[in-house]
């Protein structure tokens, strides 16, 4: 099982080593982190993450995430919604608002 690191910089949380492939949203929560989520489906914006940094590039945003994320952050293409992403790499997340 190869697994990947999400760090959560300048806060206090360690960070969680998750499994490859898995839905970022539903094993954050399990591990306490410090990123909310509402809606879970990428219409709430609850979730919105600055992604710090990456090993590789992420996967691409999803459509739906991709037309929320131009209307209510527009150019910022590091800001991503937590809910939407699929463990690929090693990732620093810091929590953003949108």
């Amino acid at each position: 099982m190869k697994t990947c690191r999400v760090e959560f910089p300048g806060t206090s949380k360690p960070a969680v080593d998750l499994e490859v492939g898995v839905n970022l949203s539903e094993n954050l929560t399990i591990h306490n982190s410090p990123i909310l989520f509402g809606c879970r489906i990428g219409i709430c914006g609850t979730c919105a993450v600055e992604v710090v940094s990456a090993d590789d590039p992420l996967p691409e945003r999803t459509f739906d995430e991709a037309q929320f994320l131009e209307a209510m952050a527009p150019g910022q293409d590091s800001v991503r919604l937590a809910c939407q992403i699929r463990i690929s790499t090693n990732m620093k997340l810091r929590k953003t608002q949108v």
